[in-house]
C-alpha cells in the first residue's frame, strides 16, 4: 500500500502562486508514476500533470501548460506541483495519485491505484 497526503492548498488571488506537496509513505517510492488531478464542483475529476518515476517524462494538461510545474524528490518521497499565474478557473480540490509505472495511459484517473485525500485550492478574481 501507498499512502498519499497532500498539503499546500489555500486561498490566493488571481495571478498568485501556490506549491502543493504530496508526501508518500507505506512502501518504496521507486517505480511509481505520480500524477495530479483536480475536481471542481459539479465537474468530473480531470488530469493536471504527471511525472514518471525517474522524473524524465512530464506531461501537462493544456490548460495548465506553461504555468504549472510537477517535480519529485525521491529521497523525501514527495512530489510537488508548483502553480503560478493562477486563474479563478483553477479553483478545485487537487488530488495526488500514484500507480506503478507502465506503458499505459497516464491521462485517466481510473488507472491510478492510490489517492490522497485532496487539498482545496481557491483562486479569487
Amino acid at each position: 500500500q501507498v499512502q498519499l497526503v497532500e498539503s499546500g492548498g489555500g486561498l490566493v488571488q488571481a495571478g498568485g502562486s501556490l506549491r502543493l506537496s504530496c508526501a508518500a509513505s507505506g512502501r518504496t517510492f521507486d517505480n511509481y508514476r505520480m500524477g495530479w488531478f483536480r475536481q471542481a464542483p459539479g465537474k468530473d475529476r480531470e488530469f493536471v500533470a504527471v511525472l514518471s518515476w525517474s522524473g524524465g517524462r512530464k506531461y501537462y494538461a493544456d490548460s495548465v501548460k506553461g504555468r504549472f510545474t510537477i517535480s519529485r524528490d525521491n529521497a523525501k518521497n514527495t512530489v510537488y506541483l508548483q502553480m503560478n499565474s493562477l486563474k479563478p478557473e483553477d479553483t478545485a480540490v487537487y488530488y495526488c495519485a500514484a500507480r506503478i509505472e507502465d506503458s499505459g495511459s497516464y491521462y485517466y484517473s481510473w488507472r491510478y491505484n492510490f489517492w490522497g485525500q485532496g487539498t482545496q485550492v481557491t483562486v479569487s478574481s
